[in-house]
């Protein structure tokens, strides 16, 4: 039963199934504690690749993986099971105009399953002029179909080879019109898909230069419901990290939605703050917004471990620009909070702590 179980389930260190993969920035899925104890050791390489990570690798959780790998349920070997219907089969139900949605529905089905069991026919399904068919579902008016077309497009992107072949389909622009005018579920699946396909540095840009991409997730972020929420604050996170991304998300208004959300408990929005810190418009927005440092504080006093490194490296971005943040920091306890993190177990926390302290003394020594 075990080797029913596809090979892209199971992390590439320990061979074993993954329970909570991780999106390294080369852009191959590990298991976070395989990662981890792997960066820990003081490696800076990708384990795959070989090539150089930068130096605060920050892993991406993989919640697509995560979910497939979640609904996975293994096919009970039979004595005479039936052969697969032809992909092109299937294909053609989804786009001929006299299939009913009943049955477009169950063509999906079973391309999702056959896709979910099997890499070698995920890569004829793209191969098969599978694309247009499945956007042609995510067009209709019918939210199961449009919900079921995205999720096996979400499937077929977590093979790196076929991310830029997607964008290249035009998938990016009906994601954004999912965004923008869909039910809750299916938002929060293209989200999801949008936060696959920017794990290739070239759809982060073109991702990121699509109109109304950026501030369709910043809106997702300020109106949408749980789940949403924090798709497309991923979503952002992961097209962030292109340095071009950042202005365009200030400007479509992220900041001060970022901060309101990760004040209502949203810490995924702390994440992309710290990426947005790095650029001059988002810090100047940062420094508008009040009570902008009481926020981060707070998240260094609550927050989860990767919580509390965004809002480290978000504050060590302010105060190292702006002494009228460093005052505000002082003033909101701050440097006692961070004085205590240094004996953080997390090495980063830690590490960034230290900077931290560094900064607000000697910026508050000179204006003292």
């Amino acid at each position: 039963m075990a080797g029913q179980l596809p090979e892209h389930f199971k992390c590439p260190i320990s061979l074993e199934i993954m329970s909570d993969p991780v999106i390294l920035h080369s852009g191959h899925t590990f298991d976070r504690s395989s990662i981890q104890r792997w960066l820990d050791a003081g490696h800076r390489t990708c384990p795959i690749t070989k090539l150089p990570l930068p130096e605060h690798a920050s892993l991406i959780p993989n919640h697509a993986l995560r979910s497939l790998i979640s609904n996975f349920a293994p096919i009970s070997p039979l004595l005479h099971h039936p052969p697969p219907p032809q992909p092109e089969t299937l294909i053609y139900t989804l786009t001929s105009p006299s299939s009913s949605s009943h049955s477009k529905f169950d063509s999906l089905r079973q391309l999702t399953q056959l896709a979910n069991t099997d890499s070698l026919f995920r890569r004829r399904l793209t191969d098969s002029a599978v694309v247009p068919a499945l956007l042609s579902c995510v067009d209709s008016a019918d939210d199961s179909l449009r919900e079921k077309a995205l999720s096996l497009l979400l499937n077929l992107s977590l093979d790196d080879d076929n991310k830029v072949g997607l964008v290249a389909e035009g998938v990016v622009g009906r994601v954004v019109a999912v965004l923008t005018a869909s039910p809750s579920d299916c938002r929060a699946v293209a989200a999801t898909l949008l936060t696959s396909l920017a794990v290739v540095e070239v759809n982060k840009a073109t991702i990121g230069a699509y109109p109304h991409a950026i501030e369709a997730l910043v809106s997702l972020v300020r109106d949408g419901k749980g789940r949403e929420k924090k798709e497309a604050a991923t979503a952002l996170y992961a097209i962030c990290s292109f340095p071009d991304n950042r202005r365009r998300a200030v400007e479509c208004g992220a900041v001060p939605v970022l901060l309101r959300s990760a004040d209502s408990g949203l810490e995924r929005s702390v994440e992309v703050l710290g990426v947005l810190a790095k650029c001059k418009e988002g810090r100047e927005q940062m420094e508008r917004f009040r009570g902008c440092v009481q926020i981060l504080a707070r998240v260094l006093i609550n927050g989860t471990s990767r919580g509390v490194q965004y809002a480290l490296l978000a504050l060590n971005n302010l105060c190292c620009n702006s002494e009228a943040t460093v005052l505000e920091a002082v003033k909101a306890g701050v440097l006692e909070i961070c004085l205590g993190l240094l004996h953080d177990d997390n090495e980063k926390v830690r590490r960034n702590s230290s900077c931290l302290i560094q900064v607000l003394r000697g910026n508050h020594g000179r204006m003292s």
